[in-house]
């Protein structure tokens, strides 16, 4: 059974930065993309960043510069480094993977930004 499981979340001030973990089991996503989406109350979930199987990143404008992606096909884990963190990051954050679009979700980990 596939499963992407995020940790890493909890409250910070702005401006200051968390590190969020995506652990997959259930079967290697070494030659899968996998990316990072958000949700904030009363919104839509919205595209964060990506990394490619070939390790090219992309990211949202919202958070380029500031969030770093990344992923240690090792340990089937993906990372997501958030720093200059702003209230308007308070969202639940989901991570993803699939082959070519993600079929496969995690159940989300709240950060929330206080001002």
């Amino acid at each position: 059974q596939v499963q992407l499981a995020e940790s890493g979340g909890g409250l910070v001030q702005a401006g200051g930065s968390l590190r969020l973990s995506c652990a997959a089991s259930g079967r290697t996503f070494s030659n899968y993309n996998m990316g990072w989406s958000r949700q904030a109350p009363g919104k839509e979930r919205e595209f964060v960043a990506s990394i490619r199987w070939t390790g090219g990143t992309s990211y949202a404008d919202s958070v380029k510069g500031r969030f770093a992606i990344s992923r240690d096909k090792s340990k089937n884990t993906m990372y997501l480094q958030m720093n200059s963190l702003k209230p308007e990051d308070t969202a639940v954050y989901f991570c993803a993977a699939g082959p070519v679009g993600f079929n496969y979700w995690g159940q989300g980990t709240q950060v929330t930004v206080s001002s």
